[in-house]
């Protein structure tokens, strides 16, 4: 994380040189020929360096493959709709709010194209957040928020697609919708 010892180790995936990582990912993706590609959006969603990163990787693959005459059929961004993320917000305790815990703007609404309803997974995504004690904190609101909240807040996922068409009406409910 930002303001880490880690985060300024230059073994660190954020440091990682750009066009050899992309590389790296254009050369998977060549052999695998995925439908689609899912990356973070270029606010990394909370600010995480490594995910920023990310973005900025498999996009880079993305146009180095484009450019032999090959893409993925579609490319998604994970997204949090903005009023979503202003709702949630409302529910965070005052002191959690006063602290900045939360650095998550969201995604302007109108350009959230996708909804998953993944609530039957919401159970090992807790378990999942839980085991990633070094991006939050065990003891913290997020992590202890109420079940119904939870559920509320993790039992759908939404993305933004950022190449290729729409599958079907928007929102799409599912990432490989138009693709037979």
């Amino acid at each position: 994380m930002v303001g880490t010892p880690e985060n300024d180790d230059p073994r660190s995936f954020h440091l990682a040189p750009l066009d050899e990582a992309a590389a790296k990912l254009a050369a998977i993706l060549r052999e695998e020929r995925p439908d689609v590609v899912v990356s973070y959006d270029s606010d990394g969603t909370y600010g995480h360096p490594d995910h920023i990163k990310a973005h900025r990787i498999t996009n880079a693959a993305l146009d180095m493959l484009e450019n032999e005459g090959w893409r993925p059929r579609k490319a998604y961004y994970t997204a949090i709709p903005r009023s979503l993320m202003e709702k949630f917000m409302e529910q965070v305790p005052e002191e959690d709010r006063r602290n900045d815990t939360i650095r998550i703007i969201g995604t302007p609404d109108e350009l959230v194209t996708t909804r998953l309803d993944v609530s039957d997974y919401v159970d090992q995504k807790r378990e999942a957040f839980s085991a990633h004690v070094t991006q939050n904190d065990p003891n913290s609101w997020f992590t202890t928020m109420a079940d119904q909240l939870y559920r509320l807040a993790f039992g759908t996922e939404y993305y933004r697609l950022a190449r290729g068409e729409p599958g079907s009406e928007l929102p799409e409910a599912d990432l490989f919708a138009g693709i037979a």
